[in-house]
C-alpha cells in the first residue's frame, strides 16, 4: 500500500511538474491573443464610398467588434461547437472524458473535446497535429485565457481570428465575401454556413462543395432546433433555403493601375500598410474610371481601323483626369490592358510632350506683356549649334510659312516656326529661368526647348496644364485624401498649390485654348454643350499624341505612343488620336454629372473688345495693341 500511495505521489508531482514546465513555455504565448492585434486588410475606397480593393499581406481579414455580432451568430456558434461555453473555464472536463474513452476504443485519438477557448488557442497559437504535448500546451493556455478576458472578449477574438475557407479570415470578411452582407443582414441560413465552417474550412467552402456546406449548415440547425434556440418555423424555412454565394478574388480590385500607385505611396508613409487595417480614401471616382478606360480604346481602336498594320503589342496610351481646383485624381488609366503590362504609362512613363508643351511658353510672353494680338513671325531660322557644329533648321508641321501671326493664332495652329522666335525674343535663359522656377524639370537649355523636347510623364504635366482652368494656380495631383488607421484616427491629405501667374493673365491662356478646339488643332476634342479648351502635342515621326484639355472644372490629358519610343503611323497627331478620346470622356463625365459648370468666366481685371467682329480679351499688363487696322465695335469694352 505504502508503494501504491509513492507511486501515485509521484505520479501526481510529475503531472504537476510537466504543467508547470509547459506553463513556463507557453505562458508568454497567451498574450498574442490576451493584446490581440491580428494582421488587418486595408481596403481602399473611391470618393462616393465605392470598395476599390482590399489589400493584405498574408492574411485577409476585416475586424469586428463583440457588439457588432448578432445575438443568433453567437448562439448558433455556442450550439455546434460549445453549448456549455458560457459555464466552463476554458476547459470541458466531461467532455474531455467522453472523448478519451472514444479514443481509447479506437486506439488513436479520433475525437477531440475542445472548446471555443480551446479552438481559438488552437487557431492563434499551435498547430493542429493530434498529440498529446500539443493538447496538454492547449489547455494550459485555455486556462490562461480564461483568467486574463472575458467570454465576450474571448469571442470577439475568435470571430476574427478563426479561417472562414477561401481565404477569409475573420467572420466579417467571410459574411461580406461570400453572401455581400454586413453580419446584422444575415438570414438564418447564411449564418449556418458561416458557423458551420471552422471545422474544416475547405471542405465545406461554399464555393467549392455546396453540398457539403449546406449538409454542414442543416446539422447546425438541428442543433440549434433540439436546443429549442429556433422554433420550428425557422428551422423548416430556413433547412429548404439556398443562399447565393459570390465567388471572387480577395483583393477585388476594380482599379489596378490606381490600386499599384496607392501602395507605391502608401507603403512609403506606412510602413504596416498591408496589415495595419487602414482605410484609405481616394479622390478616384469608380464611374469615371470606367470611362476613363473606355475613352482610351477610342483612339486606340481608331489607329487600328485606319493602319490594320500597327503593332498592337508595343502601341499603348494614358489618361488621367484631375479636378482642377483641389488636384485630387477623377480617374487614372496607365495603359490600354493591365493584363498585358502593369507598367504605368500615367505616372512612370517620361514622354515628349511636343507641341502641348507651347502654353507655358506664350503665358510667359503675356506676363512680360505681349498680348493675345501682339504679332511674331512665323519664318524659317537656321539655328548654328556651336558647341557641336551643328545647324538646326526647325519647320512647321505643316512645311509652310505665314509670316507675321499675332500670338493667338500662332498657338491656336500651333506653328513651330513662330514659337521658336517668341522664345528667342523673350530671351531663351530668361524663358528657361522662369520655368525651372515653376517647377518643370530636364528642360533643354537650347530652343528646342519651345517644341517641348523633354521628358515629362502625363501625372506630371495635368499638375501643370491646372494652372489654367485653375487661373494662375499649380496642382500637386493627389491621389490619397485621406487615411483612417484602426483606432479611428484621421490623417487628410490636401494639395500643394503655387501661383504661377496672375488670374486675368491665365485667363488669356484659357480664351485661345478654348479658341483652339472651336477651330484650331483641337477641333476633333469639341463637346457639344460645353465649353473646353486644350492643346494638342505631337512630336517628331508621330512618336507621341497628345491631347491636354479642360472644362471649367476638369482636367483631362490623354496620351498615345509606342512603348519602344517608335514612330507610329504618318499622321496620327494628339487631334487625330487624343483629341477624340478627350472628347469622349467629357462627353460621358457631363451625363453623370449634369450640374457641372459649362462656360468659363473671366475673372476680375480682364477686359473685352470686338475687333472685326471677334471677341479680344485684354488685360493691363497685355493691352491690345494700339493700330488702326483693327475695326472696334463701340459697343464693345465690356469690363468682366
Amino acid at each position: 500500500m505504502k508503494y501504491l500511495v509513492t507511486i501515485f505521489l509521484t505520479g501526481v508531482f510529475l503531472v504537476i511538474a510537466g504543467l508547470m514546465y509547459i506553463y513556463s513555455e507557453v505562458r508568454f504565448d497567451a498574450y498574442k491573443i490576451i493584446d490581440y492585434h491580428p494582421e488587418l486588410s486595408t481596403q481602399i475606397y473611391d470618393r462616393n464610398g465605392e470598395l476599390i480593393a482590399n489589400i493584405f499581406d498574408k492574411e485577409h481579414r476585416l475586424y469586428t467588434k463583440y457588439d457588432e455580432i448578432p445575438a443568433r451568430i453567437i448562439e448558433a456558434l455556442v450550439a455546434i461547437e460549445d453549448t456549455s461555453f458560457f459555464e466552463h473555464k476554458g476547459v470541458n472536463f466531461e467532455a474531455i472524458f467522453r472523448a478519451l474513452i472514444k479514443d481509447i476504443k479506437a486506439m488513436k485519438m479520433v475525437e477531440g473535446a475542445s472548446t471555443l477557448t480551446q479552438q481559438l488557442v488552437k487557431n492563434a497559437l499551435l498547430t493542429r497535429e493530434k498529440k498529446i504535448v500539443r493538447k496538454l500546451k492547449e489547455v494550459v493556455l485555455a486556462f490562461k485565457i480564461e483568467t486574463e478576458l472575458s467570454k465576450e472578449e474571448i469571442l470577439e477574438r475568435y470571430f476574427n481570428e478563426v479561417y472562414f475557407g477561401h481565404g477569409y479570415y475573420g467572420i466579417k470578411t467571410a459574411s461580406l465575401g461570400y453572401f455581400h452582407k454586413n453580419l446584422d443582414a444575415l438570414n438564418l441560413k447564411e449564418i449556418a454556413i458561416l458557423v458551420g465552417l471552422p471545422k474544416a474550412p475547405s471542405s465545406y467552402d461554399p464555393t467549392r462543395n455546396i453540398d457539403l456546406s449546406l449538409s454542414r449548415a442543416n446539422r447546425v440547425l438541428y442543433r440549434m432546433h433540439s436546443l429549442g434556440w429556433i422554433s420550428s418555423k425557422e428551422y423548416r424555412n430556413a433547412i429548404t433555403e439556398q443562399p447565393i454565394v459570390y465567388d471572387e478574388t480577395l483583393t477585388k480590385n476594380r482599379a489596378p493601375y490606381v490600386v499599384d500607385e496607392v501602395i507605391k505611396q502608401a507603403s512609403r508613409e506606412y510602413e504596416d500598410f498591408k496589415t495595419g487595417g487602414y482605410e484609405i480614401h481616394l479622390g478616384i471616382d469608380l464611374r469615371l474610371q470606367q470611362i476613363a478606360r473606355e475613352s482610351l480604346l477610342v483612339g486606340y481602336n481608331k489607329i487600328f481601323e485606319r493602319h490594320k498594320d500597327s503593332n498592337a503589342t508595343i502601341l499603348n496610351g494614358a489618361l488621367i483626369s484631375l479636378d482642377s481646383k483641389t488636384g485630387e485624381i477623377l480617374a487614372m488609366v496607365g495603359g490600354i490592358d493591365y493584363k498585358k503590362s502593369h507598367f504605368n504609362r500615367a505616372v512612370q512613363s517620361k514622354r515628349q510632350p511636343g507641341s502641348a508643351f507651347k502654353p507655358f511658353l506664350y503665358q510667359k510672353a503675356l506676363d512680360v506683356g505681349y498680348s493675345t494680338m501682339s504679332e511674331i513671325p512665323d519664318i524659317s531660322r537656321v539655328y548654328t549649334d556651336k558647341k557641336n557644329d551643328k545647324d538646326w533648321k526647325p519647320k512647321n508641321y505643316e512645311e509652310n510659312f505665314e509670316g507675321l501671326l499675332t500670338l493667338k493664332e500662332a498657338l491656336i495652329h500651333s506653328r513651330n516656326l513662330a514659337t521658336i522666335n517668341l522664345v528667342n525674343a523673350l530671351g531663351m535663359d530668361s524663358v528657361y529661368k522662369e520655368l525651372k522656377k515653376d517647377g518643370f524639370k530636364d528642360i533643354p537649355y537650347d530652343l528646342s526647348m519651345a517644341l517641348g523636347t523633354f521628358g515629362i510623364s502625363p501625372l506630371e504635366l495635368s499638375g501643370f496644364y491646372a494652372m489654367f482652368p485653375n487661373y494662375g494656380y499649380k496642382v500637386e495631383p493627389i491621389l490619397i485624401k485621406r487615411v483612417i488607421n484602426r483606432y479611428g484616427d484621421e490623417t487628410i491629405y490636401e494639395s500643394e498649390k503655387k501661383r504661377i501667374t496672375q488670374s486675368e493673365q491665365a485667363f488669356l491662356i484659357v480664351d485661345i485654348l478654348r479658341t483652339t478646339v472651336e477651330r484650331g488643332t483641337g477641333r476633333s476634342a469639341k463637346v457639344a454643350g460645353i465649353e473646353v479648351a486644350g492643346k494638342t502635342g505631337t512630336t517628331n515621326s508621330n512618336v507621341d499624341a497628345w491631347f491636354c484639355g479642360f472644362t471649367p472644372e476638369i482636367e483631362v490629358l490623354t496620351w498615345y505612343g509606342n512603348d519602344d519610343n517608335s514612330p507610329m503611323k504618318r499622321y496620327e497627331t494628339g487631334g487625330r488620336v487624343a483629341g477624340p478620346a478627350f472628347a469622349n470622356f467629357v462627353k460621358e463625365y457631363i451625363k453623370i454629372n449634369p450640374q457641372t459648370k459649362r462656360t468659363f468666366t473671366p475673372p476680375d481685371g480682364v477686359s473685352m473688345k470686338k475687333i472685326d467682329g471677334k471677341r479680344e480679351y485684354f488685360t493691363k499688363t497685355s493691352p491690345l495693341p494700339k493700330v488702326n487696322k483693327y475695326k472696334e465695335n463701340e459697343s464693345g469694352g465690356m469690363i468682366f
